[in-house]
């Protein structure tokens, strides 16, 4: 329930919110509760991922990309996530997470949460995802498109497209693995 009440809680306030550019970055303001915890008492690492998806939520929500998806009949899905842990978050400290796009390419898109508190990163989630509609995947450039920005994604660090490369030569050996037990 408590990841439950912060997304409704985020909902609520979003008539009151800015529409933001796709290009900046989002903030949600948050507090650490007791559910977040692990059993060292700080933020448990899979709660980053959960709590990344209520930033990307908001993010969706401010730069209009979900009315996009809306009319491409498609929903958002995350293809891969990976995090980075700095320093500890622990009980009801307050921290932000900080949403913004990296980039794309023809099928991903990509997305950074940063948790911060007191000006410092403790920790950051990087994901690509992409929006699907029964037809199929739709590209990146449809989507920014219809968010009036540029077709061509803006260039994306080195260690970006290196763990893409990774996630993708991951899932050529998955199918790889299935391929030869069948």
């Amino acid at each position: 329930m408590n990841l439950w009440f912060r997304l409704f809680w985020m909902l609520l306030k979003r008539p009151w919110r800015k529409a933001a550019d796709p290009f900046s970055t989002t903030v949600v303001r948050m507090r650490v509760w007791p559910l977040d915890l692990d059993l060292n008492r700080h933020v448990t690492n899979g709660r980053y991922f959960t709590l990344a998806d209520i930033g990307r939520m908001d993010y969706v929500l401010k730069t209009g990309a979900f009315r996009t998806a809306l009319r491409h009949k498609a929903v958002p899905i995350v293809g891969d996530a990976w995090g980075k842990f700095r320093r500890e978050l622990k009980l009801f400290e307050s921290f932000e997470i900080h949403t913004r796009m990296l980039g794309w390419d023809d099928k991903w898109s990509f997305l950074e949460h940063r948790f911060v508190k007191d000006g410092r990163v403790a920790g950051t989630v990087i994901m690509r995802g992409v929006f699907r509609a029964a037809k199929g995947t739709v590209p990146p450039a449809a989507i920014v498109k219809d968010l009036g920005m540029p077709e061509q994604s803006p260039a994306m660090p080195s260690w970006l497209t290196a763990w893409s490369d990774s996630c993708d030569g991951m899932s050529a050996q998955l199918r790889e693995e299935e391929s030869a037990a069948k």
